[in-house]
């Protein structure tokens, strides 16, 4: 199932399953399993002055494998790309990496949670399937009659 998100191969969906295992319910919320792999962004503020955004430290196994998954997911034609072009004209190419990598745990936590698979939101699926497999139908409509092939 974590192997339909972008960037994310078997081996990669292995070792991160290890690490977090498959119960989501232990965590609460993605935002404290967010805390606990040291994904999340920090705020140290003080009289309006932003004095750092250090990531906190963590679980340093998984935080390499969502920044590996970040890297590849940067690369592919999805929601990850266009968030991840957004970012580094802002924020430079590391931290749009730790953003996109808590984006993508996010996205795990909820997976796992609801039991689906990934859906992007940038990709008409429905037009996908009518594209792949429209061939398919016209050809059993012309077999069974419904569509005559004489024009």
């Amino acid at each position: 199932m974590l192997q339909t998100l972008p960037g994310v191969d078997l081996i990669g969906a292995a070792m991160l399953l290890v690490e977090i295992g498959s119960d989501m319910d232990a965590f609460g919320s993605a935002d404290r399993l967010a805390s606990w792999v040291g994904i999340c962004p920090g705020n140290n503020e003080s009289a309006g002055k932003c004095k750092s955004g250090r990531v906190r430290k963590g679980n340093l196994y998984v935080r390499r494998l969502l920044c590996e998954f970040a890297h590849a997911a940067s690369r592919t034609t999805s929601v990850f790309k266009s968030k991840f072009q957004a970012l580094i004209v802002r924020r430079g190419h590391k931290r749009s990496i730790v953003a996109l990598a808590h984006k993508i745990l996010r996205t795990i936590f909820f997976m796992l949670k609801r039991n689906q698979h990934y859906r992007d939101s940038a990709t008409d699926y429905e037009a996908l399937s009518v594209q792949r497999n429209a061939p398919r139908w016209i050809k059993a409509l012309t077999k069974f009659g419904f569509i005559s092939t004489v024009a």
